[in-house]
C-alpha cells in the first residue's frame, strides 16, 4: 500500500538520525572542524529536535513526522534564503544587473579596491567571487580548502592560505564570503534582512511567525544612520536562521511554483527562480546558492530536475518539479539522504 511505503520512508529517516548530539554542548556544529582560532561560536545557538520533516505534493501534505512545527537552526539553508532576498532586490530594481560589480552600488564595505572591486553579485551567488578580507573577526581564509559533501574535493587543508584566483574563475564554498554578501544586501535594502524576509517572503507564503534570524554578537553595523545587525547565511559560527520544517515547505512551495504563493500572489519573478536553478559555469551542481542534481550526481535516486537547499546537520529542502513535490527533512544523516529520497519518490509514484 502507498501509505505503508511512505511510512517506511519516514521510518528510514527516523532510523538514520544525524550523529550530531541534540545538545549544543556535545558533538554539535560546523565550527568544531575549523583550525584555531576560528573553531568557536560568535553568536547564539540552541539545542536541536529529533529527525523531523514533511512531504507535500501539489500543495497537499502527505506526511509529517517528528516535530515539524519546531523552529530549529537550519544552517546553510539560510544561503538559499539570501538568494531569495537578492531576488527581491532584483525585482524591486535595487539590483538590476547581477553581473554588475557590487562596489558600483554598495560603497565602503570591502568591494572598493583590487580584485574585490571586480566581484559581481552573480559571483557571490554562485560562490565564485574569490572575495578576500575579514568580516566580524573572520577572514575568508577560514574557509579556504573547505570540503563539502556534495562539492568537488579541494586540494589542500582546511584553513590554510591558498593563492587567490581572479573573480569568477574558482568555486569555493566559503561562509565568510556568504556573510559578506549578506552585508552587501543589508546595505542595498538599508533595512535589517529579517524584516525584509518577513515582509517579502514569509508573510506572503503564509508562514508562521515562529522563526528567528540573528547575527553574531559583534555583527552590528551602521546603515543609513541606524545601527543594524548583519545576519549570516548559516550557523557555521553561531547565529543564523531558526525555522520549522512546515515553514520551510511553504517557502519551497513558492519556489516550486516559480515565485507564486499559494493564494496566487506573486512573491518573486519566475525568471529569478529559473536563474537560481541554472547551473553555474564552474560548478554545474550549483546555481544561485542552491544545489542542483546535475546529471543525477548529487542524488542518483531522484530526477536531474530536482534541486535542494542544504544545511549542515543535515537539513534538506528538496524541490522536485516533475512530481510537484516539496520535501523537508531535518537532522538526517546525509550519507542516507539518497536512500531516503528514493523511498519517498517511490511512495509518491505509487499513489499516482
Amino acid at each position: 500500500m502507498p501509505a505503508d511505503a511512505m511510512q517506511q520512508a519516514v521510518q528510514f529517516a527516523v532510523d538514520h538520525e544525524t550523529s550530531w548530539d541534540r545538545e549544543t554542548t556535545g558533538n554539535w556544529g560546523v565550527h568544531r572542524e575549523d583550525p584555531p582560532p576560528w573553531n568557536r561560536l560568535l553568536g547564539p545557538v540552541h539545542d536541536r529536535g529529533p529527525v523531523s520533516g514533511t512531504v507535500v505534493v501539489d500543495g497537499k501534505t502527505l506526511a509529517s513526522w517528528g516535530e515539524p512545527k519546531r523552529a530549529d537552526l537550519t544552517f546553510s539553508v539560510a544561503k538559499t534564503y539570501l538568494a531569495l532576498l537578492a531576488g527581491v532586490a532584483h525585482d524591486r530594481g535595487l539590483l538590476p544587473d547581477v553581473n554588475e560589480p557590487i562596489g558600483a552600488r554598495v560603497k565602503g564595505i570591502g568591494f572598493d579596491a583590487g580584485n574585490n572591486a571586480q566581484v559581481t553579485w552573480a559571483q557571490m551567488l554562485q560562490q565564485t567571487s574569490e572575495w578576500t578580507g575579514e568580516l566580524f573577526g573572520l577572514p575568508d581564509q577560514a574557509d579556504h580548502y573547505r570540503a563539502v559533501t556534495f562539492g568537488t574535493p579541494p586540494g589542500g587543508r582546511k584553513g590554510d592560505p591558498r593563492p587567490l584566483q581572479a573573480p569568477g574563475t574558482y568555486w569555493e564554498y566559503n561562509d565568510v564570503r556568504i556573510n559578506q554578501l549578506s552585508l552587501a544586501l543589508l546595505h542595498l535594502f538599508q533595512r535589517p534582512l529579517p524584516e525584509v524576509f518577513r515582509e517579502a517572503i514569509m508573510r506572503p507564503v503564509r508562514a508562521s511567525e515562529n522563526w528567528n534570524w540573528v547575527g553574531y554578537d559583534n555583527a552590528w553595523v551602521m546603515v543609513a544612520g541606524l545601527r543594524m545587525q548583519s545576519v549570516p547565511g548559516g550557523t557555521h559560527w553561531g547565529g543564523g536562521l531558526s525555522i520549522s520544517a512546515q515553514d520551510q515547505a511553504l517557502v519551497g512551495q513558492m519556489m516550486l511554483d516559480e515565485g507564486v504563493a499559494r493564494d496566487g500572489q506573486r512573491v518573486l519573478s519566475a525568471q529569478w527562480i529559473r536563474d537560481m536553478r541554472t547551473p553555474g559555469p564552474l560548478a554545474p551542481y550549483y546555481g544561485y546558492l542552491v544545489w542542483l542534481n546535475h546529471e543525477r550526481r548529487m542524488f542518483p535516486s531522484v530526477p536531474a530536475s530536482s534541486y535542494f537547499a542544504v544545511g549542515a546537520g543535515s537539513s534538506f529542502t528538496w524541490i522536485e518539479p516533475e512530481r510537484r513535490m516539496v520535501v523537508v527533512v531535518r537532522w538526517l544523516d546525509s550519507a542516507h539522504a539518497d536512500g531516503f529520497f528514493g523511498k519517498v519518490l517511490a511512495a509518491v509514484d505509487a499513489t499516482a
